[in-house]
């Protein structure tokens, strides 16, 4: 995550394209001069034990299953550390259904950064790579607004 391309940064992108396909939203969204991550607002949903409103809400049929395990394989893909990454074809694997999505997914250490210096550095943030960005840690509610 610190600027470092490896092999799998791949599979990174597919996650965020995952929970983009899912949303029917970007990557990030700004509100107030500030940024929010699709993967940031998944984390919160996902802890908070509502990852189905992660949908796009013009859709009207889905099967919650398969939902929810594509957002249990999008947030493994978009793990911090590359070697906690799953390989494109376990991804493909999961997705399908051959091999079970895990029940526990880790949440990324650049989350819980942002997090820990939000509340104790007035608020300043890293940006993906782990570097500090300017200005304050946005709040989540740019991407639930419009639900």
């Amino acid at each position: 995550m610190r600027g470092h391309l490896t092999e799998k940064i791949d599979v990174f992108a597919f996650g965020v394209v995952v929970l983009e396909t899912l949303a029917g939203r970007p990557n990030y969204s700004t509100k107030d001069d500030n940024k929010v991550y699709i993967f940031e607002w998944v984390w919160e949903l996902y802890e908070d034990k509502h990852p189905l409103d992660v949908l796009d809400p013009r859709l009207e049929e889905f099967d919650s299953e398969e939902v929810l395990r594509a957002i249990k394989v999008a947030l493994l893909c978009t793990q911090g550390s590359p070697h906690q990454r799953p390989s494109m074809s376990r991804v493909v694997a999961m997705l399908t259904g051959d091999v079970e999505a895990p029940d526990v997914v880790t949440k990324p250490s650049y989350i819980t950064e942002w997090q820990i210096k939000g509340a104790n550095t007035n608020d300043m943030s890293t940006d993906v790579s782990g570097q500090p960005s300017s200005g304050p840690r946005p709040n989540l509610s740019a991407f639930h607004e419009g639900r």
